[in-house]
């Protein structure tokens, strides 16, 4: 059986593939670097997180990017005995505007050395490879019109693309328009028997999000849709655990069976709240879940209605598991981060984090505050439960208040909190919490900052996150355990409250560093533990 949601915590906009007998699925990652997760999969069932394909600036530069700009939306295929990946960067993101760039490159194997990347064009975001059966490839995306009188999704674009000249070629066309849901998006095509199929991603990707379907004969359209549209929605069904279903992409399974990966959102309870009016917010993200596909009348069903469903019939395929990909507790003793973290934008280069500095320590070279989009001394994993506690501990020595160091929950430049420890005039060392609401600073320990007494080196600092709320402790021994006055609420680490809207990541646990005074005052951090409860 499997069990929705299979990838958890921030995971949006799955593009799925088969190599052989082999499955693997590829997800958005907006500012975080390196970019695209890629899972692997034996049996649909059991996955683990295996690559970060976009592991270099050749291949991704994104020092300076927006909040939620960056890789959005990656294609992941299998031809010609390769893997290959389009992506989008995405510079741009408010106003008239959507700047992006999208680029392929290809690899024999995820986890290898990727090629560095071939200009496609930037007429669109969500772009994807088609590969058909007479050996010809074609690109589609989105076509964002910056006209203020008209709708700004302008519809599906599709041109040839050219292996042998590593170029598109041939005139680009408009093949699609979309149905009246509106915000046309994440187009792939499917060849099946005698029709071209085109999924795409409608509605916007919140509580209204869903996939439609459209076929047509020709490639090039004309294409029509689905009588029975969307294939997918949970929008009627506010009761659903699975919300936001859509951004969905198609896989046929070695077994001869059709399923459908989506993106799903798990809103935190509402409380009594009308159920109509007050969908929740989703700190986990956007995250991937899987469902079963039929075929009637030549249009593909979900099994089970489309809704969603949390537990769905596997593929007849013997089952596969996988180790953890991370234990408990991350003692940094190896030579490499663990796959789970991510930095923001910029590769963690030695000068500003090392594990090879301090023996069994990872050493941060301070740099710039939470609020940059250009270099932050900051590593962090996802929040992939409801209920878990975080902890690490830091040898720190700062001298100023404009040097920090500490655990951090993180949404983006304008959301997040932070336990840290920083210098006092009167106190010396201390504890103190700095937080970001929508760009609104506060500090709710004021004059109350804790002190550090002088014969400590290392400080422990714990973030319990419990459903609703999550609250920070700290410990001078790393046993006794003392909670700061400060309760912090986890729906604003979502994408439904940051203001503005437009927002599409989730909530991440983390340690950085911070030394605005330019001289890059280090802190080593001697462990990091997520324990999911």
């Amino acid at each position: 059986m499997i069990k929705n949601p299979i990838l958890r915590g921030f995971n949006p906009d799955p593009s799925i593939c088969r190599a052989d007998t082999d499955y693997y699925i590829a997800t958005s990652t907006f500012e975080w670097f390196p970019g695209v997760q890629i899972h692997h999969s034996k049996d649909l069932v059991n996955w683990h997180l295996v690559a970060h394909p976009l592991n270099r600036t050749s291949l991704l530069d994104m020092k300076g990017n927006p909040n939620s700009g960056g890789i959005w939306a990656p294609d992941l295929s299998y031809h010609d005995g390769k893997f290959w990946l389009i992506y989008t960067d995405v510079k741009v993101t408010d106003g008239m505007w959507k700047d992006c760039h999208n680029y392929l490159t290809t690899c024999e194997s995820v986890d290898g050395v990727w090629s560095d990347p071939i200009t496609l064009n930037g007429s669109g975001f969500d772009a994807s490879l088609f590969h058909d059966n007479d050996g010809k490839k074609y690109l589609v995306n989105m076509y964002w019109d910056q006209r203020t009188y008209n709708h700004n999704f302008y519809g599906i674009v599709l041109q040839e693309y050219s292996d042998k000249e590593k170029k598109l070629i041939g005139k680009a066309k408009i093949i699609y328009k979309g149905t009246d849901i509106k915000y046309t998006e994440g187009p792939h095509i499917y060849h099946i028997g005698d029709y071209y199929y085109l999924f795409t991603a409608e509605g916007g990707t919140t509580y209204e999000h869903s996939e439609t379907v459209a076929r047509s004969k020709n490639i090039d359209g004309p294409y029509e849709i689905d009588p029975e549209y969307p294939l997918l929605t949970s929008w009627h069904d506010p009761r659903n655990s699975l919300q936001k279903c859509g951004h969905a992409s198609l896989v046929h399974t070695h077994t001869d069976e059709w399923y459908l990966a989506h993106l799903v959102g798990r809103p935190l309870p509402v409380g009594n709240q009308p159920v109509l009016e007050q969908r929740g917010y989703c700190p986990l993200g956007r995250e991937t879940s899987i469902q079963r596909i039929e075929w009637v009348d030549n249009w593909p069903r979900v099994v089970g209605g489309k809704q969603g469903s949390v537990n769905v019939e596997a593929p007849k395929i013997p089952e596969v598991k996988w180790e953890k990909t991370y234990d408990e507790k991350d003692n940094f003793d190896s030579d490499k981060l663990n796959i789970n973290f991510q930095s923001l934008r910029i590769p963690l280069t030695e000068n500003i984090a090392s594990l090879k500095a301090k023996k069994g320590n990872l050493r941060l070279y301070g740099k710039e505050s939470l609020t940059s989009t250009f270099t932050q001394a900051f590593i962090a994993r996802r929040w992939q439960s409801f209920k878990f506690d975080a902890s690490t501990s830091v040898s720190f020595s700062p001298d100023t208040f404009q040097q920090a160091a500490g655990l951090t929950c993180y949404y983006n430049t304008e959301n997040w909190s932070t336990i840290q420890v920083t210098w006092n005039e009167d106190k010396g060392r201390v504890i103190d919490i700095v937080c970001c609401d929508n760009f609104h600073f506060d500090m709710p320990l004021k004059s109350n900052v804790i002190p550090i007494p002088k014969d400590v080196e290392y400080i422990h600092l714990k973030v319990e996150v419990r459903v609703e709320t999550y609250q920070y402790s700290y410990s001078f021994d790393g046993i006794n355990w003392s909670k700061v006055p400060a309760i912090f609420e986890s729906r604003k680490l979502s994408d439904d409250y940051v203001q503005g809207g437009g927002f599409f990541t989730g909530a991440f646990v983390g340690i950085n560093c911070i030394d605005i005074t330019g001289n890059n005052k280090p802190a080593d951090f001697d462990y990091f533990c997520y324990k999911e409860l």
